[in-house]
C-alpha cells in the first residue's frame, strides 16, 4: 500500500461554522483534498471554537491543531505593528510564539505540500523551504481596504490609506516565497501588482448541490440580503438598503452571522427590514425572498451569496463588480443597477413580469450549475498546484 503525502493546510480561522466566505472555501477545500492527501490543519482563531465545530472537520483531517490568538497580544502586536513595515493585518495574526511551535509541529511532520490561504498567514510559513508551497490569495485584500478609505471616518482614513499602501507591497513581496498562487477571480488577480501576476491560478468557489432543490420556503420578503453582518461590505450593503427601503412597501429580510452595531441600528431604523440573524441551514432564509438583493458597492473577491441565491432559482439584483466577478450577465441570468433609480426599476419588472422573472431565475441556476462545482474547483488546485 503507497503511503498518502501529506498536505499542512494553514488557515486565519477555523473552518466551521460556514459563516464566513474564507471559511466556506477552505473547509470545501479541505473535504475535497482529504480524498488524495493526509490534511494536518493549522488554524488561528480570535474564537472559541466548539467540540462540534473541530467534529466536522475530523473526518477530513489526520490532524487538528488550533492555535488561540489573545486579545491582549493583538493589542500589542497591533500597538507595535502601526511602527513596522507590514501590514496591521499580518500583525494581528502573526505570534512568534505560535510561530515557533507551529514550525516545530512542521518539522514533525514533515509535509509534502503546505497550502496557506491568505497573505495574512503567510508569515507563519513562507521561509520553509522542504516542500513546494501554494499561496491562495483569496481575493485582493489591498484592493478591499482601497475601496473603505473613502467610507473611514477622517481621523481614520490616514490608517486605512497606510494600511493600504503596506498590504500592497506585502502582496508584491510574499509572492516570490511560494511556488504556486491562486486567487479567486481575475477581477483580484489583476489588482496584484507583482509583475508575474498572470502566473496566479485563478480557482473559482463551488456551491453545495442542496441549493439546487427546491425552495424550502414560500416567499414572505420581496427582497432579502444575506452574509457576514460583521463584514464592513456588507454592513454598507445594509446601510444602503436602510436609506433605499425608506418610504418603501418593499420588505426585506436581513440575515446573517455577527450584525454588527450599524447592522442593527440601520435595520431598527427601517420598520420594512426584518434582522433575523444566522440560520443554521441558510436555504431557509434565501428562499424567504422573492428576489436575492445586493447592492454591494465595496469588496473584492468572488461573493458566495450571489451564487447560493442563483442556484435557489432566487433572481439576483446587484452592483457590476460583484456581477463581474462570477461572470454573469445583465438581464441573462442576473440584473445589475448602479443606483437606486435602477433598482427600483429592476425590482419593480422582476417583481410584476413573470416571464422576466422566471427566465432570470432558470438561466441563474443554470449558470451556477454549469460553472461553479467544489469538485471541479478542487480538481483545478490539484491540477495547477497542489500535485
Amino acid at each position: 500500500m503507497v503511503d498518502r503525502q501529506k498536505l499542512v493546510v494553514m488557515l486565519s480561522r477555523f473552518p466551521f461554522p460556514l459563516e464566513k466566505g474564507d471559511k466556506l472555501r477552505a473547509f470545501h477545500q479541505i473535504k475535497g483534498l482529504s480524498k488524495k492527501f493526509d490534511v494536518y490543519l493549522f488554524a488561528l482563531t480570535d474564537e472559541t471554537v466548539s467540540e462540534n465545530s473541530k467534529k466536522e472537520l475530523e473526518p477530513y483531517c489526520k490532524e487538528i491543531n488550533v492555535y488561540p490568538l489573545l486579545k491582549t497580544g493583538i493589542f500589542i502586536r497591533l500597538l507595535f505593528g502601526i511602527f513596522k513595515s507590514d501590514p496591521l493585518q499580518v500583525s494581528y495574526f502573526f505570534s512568534k510564539t505560535i510561530s515557533k511551535n507551529i514550525n516545530a509541529e512542521i518539522q514533525r511532520i514533515a509535509p509534502d505540500h503546505i497550502y496557506c490561504q491568505l497573505v495574512r498567514v503567510a508569515s507563519y510559513v513562507k521561509d520553509y523551504h522542504q516542500c513546494p508551497k501554494t499561496l491562495d490569495y483569496m481575493d485582493s485584500l489591498s484592493k478591499g481596504i482601497e475601496k473603505r478609505i473613502i467610507l473611514a471616518p477622517f481621523v481614520l482614513k490616514w490608517l486605512f490609506k497606510l494600511e493600504h499602501k503596506r498590504l500592497k507591497s506585502f502582496e508584491t513581496r510574499v509572492f516570490d516565497y511560494f511556488e504556486n498562487k491562486t486567487i479567486i477571480s481575475e477581477i483580484d488577480r489583476n489588482t496584484i501588482f507583482h509583475p508575474e501576476r498572470n502566473k496566479v491560478e485563478i480557482i473559482p468557489n463551488g456551491v453545495n448541490d442542496s441549493f439546487f432543490n427546491t425552495r424550502i420556503n414560500e416567499p414572505r420578503f420581496e427582497l432579502v440580503f444575506i452574509g457576514n453582518l460583521s463584514y464592513a461590505p456588507n454592513i454598507e450593503t445594509v446601510d444602503y438598503i436602510s436609506k433605499f427601503l425608506h418610504d418603501s412597501d418593499y420588505k426585506c429580510l436581513i440575515a446573517g452571522a455577527s450584525p454588527s452595531r450599524r447592522v442593527i441600528k440601520a435595520a431598527n431604523k427601517c420598520s420594512q427590514i426584518e434582522l433575523l440573524g444566522w440560520f443554521d441551514d441558510i436555504r431557509e432564509a434565501y428562499s424567504l425572498g422573492k428576489l436575492f438583493f445586493a447592492p454591494m458597492f465595496i469588496g473584492t473577491g468572488m461573493q458566495n451569496k450571489l451564487l447560493e441565491a442563483m442556484a435557489a432559482g432566487i433572481p439576483c439584483i446587484t452592483t457590476p463588480q460583484p456581477a463581474k466577478a462570477i461572470g454573469a450577465i445583465h438581464k441573462v441570468n442576473i440584473v445589475i443597477a448602479e443606483n437606486d433609480e435602477e433598482f427600483r426599476h429592476w425590482i419593480n419588472l422582476l417583481l410584476t413580469d413573470q416571464e422576466f422573472y422566471q427566465r432570470i431565475s432558470e438561466n441563474g441556476k443554470e449558470y451556477v450549475k454549469s460553472n461553479f462545482s467544489w469538485d471541479a474547483s478542487v480538481d483545478l488546485l490539484l491540477e495547477t498546484c497542489i500535485c
